[in-house]
């Protein structure tokens, strides 16, 4: 099978007059929003893109707005030219996947950050969050009011601010018809759904499932960063949810008694628990009992890396 090599577009207007010269042969175009070190999961919502539409924008970008000073920006791992290999195998003849990998979406007037954005994290120098006072001058947010504020949010609480501040300019310079995003960020999914519909985008956002490595773990670019005995510890969050979906199936319909079972063997396993919750589909509203479609929602610390997982029960009760 032939594969393509994806070209690769940095500036913002380029990117924007490829996206226009395209609908204009009308040709339909999907995103994939990703922050790189592409993994199976991202190379699924690559794939399910190109039969959704013609043509597939691919974002590299490691996305400073979602990051508070105290976070992970400048060991977010990267790999550049391992992404635009893993994406030239998907790539079959008649496919066009495009890499849009911009240096810096926060830049105005000349004002730069210290460390571009050629394809990852990492990089020399000090990494300036544009959160920070007098990093990037940048003022404008787009917020989520409601459905910010819980699970991740908590603890994370400048995160889905950077997040819908991003997809917004990144929709307003791909212009793509449809948008892939992984339901492992379930919250994330479930804001941009909301985005959309308030601000009359007129974009399809599409939830992939979770994809997951063979023993169960929810795939993340993080997971690298996981040692070998952290990995096995780490399975404590799939497991859990698996049988908490399962106890639900069989009538039990206590949250409370379904989260205690997932905190136990998580802190079982050495885990650090951020938060355990359940909550409603739609509204990300916490319930005590389960009436109606509800997802648990997983954050939990093994060693210095935080994952997060989540399950959807549908039950008829």
């Amino acid at each position: 099978m032939e594969t393509r090599e994806p070209e690769v577009i940095r500036d913002k207007e380029a990117m924007r007059r490829w996206s226009r010269s395209m609908r204009s042969q009308g040709k339909t175009i999907g995103l994939v929003p990703t922050m790189g070190f592409l993994h199976d999961g991202h190379l699924s919502l690559v794939r399910q893109s190109l039969t959704l539409s013609d043509v597939t924008v691919v974002s590299i970008y490691v996305n400073p707005g979602q990051f508070s000073p105290t976070e992970d920006l400048s060991t977010y791992p990267s790999d550049f030219s391992g992404d635009l290999a893993k994406l030239a195998a998907v790539s079959s003849s008649g496919s066009v996947i495009v890499v849009f990998n911009p240096k810096n979406l926060y830049d105005y007037d000349g004002v730069r950050n210290e460390k571009t954005n050629s394809g990852g994290g990492s990089g020399g120098g000090k990494v300036v969050s544009c959160v920070e006072e007098g990093g990037l001058g940048h003022e404008t947010w787009v917020r989520v009011e409601r459905l910010e504020k819980g699970l991740c949010g908590k603890s994370r609480p400048v995160f889905f601010r950077g997040v819908a501040t991003i997809v917004t300019k990144l929709f307003n310079i791909v212009e793509p018809d449809v948008a892939m995003f992984g339901k492992k960020d379930y919250q994330q999914w479930r804001l941009i759904k909301r985005m959309v519909r308030d601000l009359d985008f007129g974009i399809e956002i599409v939830g992939s499932d979770i994809a997951r490595e063979k023993d169960g773990l929810a795939m993340s670019s993080r997971n690298v960063h996981l040692s070998a005995e952290e990995r096995q510890r780490a399975l404590s969050i799939s497991r859990s949810l698996a049988m908490a979906k399962d106890s639900a199936q069989q009538g039990q319909t206590s949250c409370k008694e379904l989260k205690d079972m997932i905190i136990s063997e998580i802190v079982g396993a050495a885990g650090r628990i951020d938060y355990v919750e359940i909550v409603d589909q739609e509204t990300l509203e916490g319930v005590e009992q389960i009436e109606s479609g509800v997802v648990i929602c997983v954050a939990a610390w093994f060693g210095t890396v935080r994952l997060i997982d989540n399950i959807e029960i549908n039950v008829a009760v």
